[in-house]
């Protein structure tokens, strides 16, 4: 009986954060073109619309890992089968995926890769190694 109350809980709370998920998702999008709206003017369309694809980005980002929580929750608190299993693995690989290339998109890297100020600047290495051999 606890259990099932559990159970039923967790359930909610699926559904609850399936909701947030769309809330994020759709109030990114809102806080996004209203910052593209008042920017238009004082920024080129280009360096705007980048702007506004980075903020885009971040909230579907966010709202896709909200989505995956909330598939596992419902996961968990269905019957366990070879189908609902196949199901989860199935929205999961999408929806990473999905991350993935947006993060391609707005970042222009994958996500493994090390962005631009984490990478080691060659010429920065070479120039400090013969800055200290001259002061030896």
């Amino acid at each position: 009986m606890v259990t099932e109350q559990i159970l039923e809980y967790l359930e909610y709370a699926g559904h609850g954060l399936s909701l947030i998920a769309v809330a994020v998702i759709v109030g990114g999008f809102a806080v996004a073109a209203g910052r593209y709206a008042v920017r238009f003017r004082e920024a080129g369309p280009e360096k705007d619309f980048q702007s506004f694809k980075m903020d885009l980005g971040g909230a579907l980002t966010l709202g896709l890992e909200i989505l995956v929580l909330a598939d596992v929750i419902d996961t968990i608190t269905t019957e366990p089968t070879f189908l609902s299993l196949g199901t989860l693995a199935f929205l999961v690989v999408v929806r990473t995926a999905l991350s993935w290339t947006l993060a391609l998109e707005v970042e222009g890297r994958w996500p493994w890769q090390p962005s631009p100020e984490e990478e080691p600047n060659i010429d920065d290495a070479s120039n400090q190694h013969a800055k200290e051999a001259g002061d030896a």
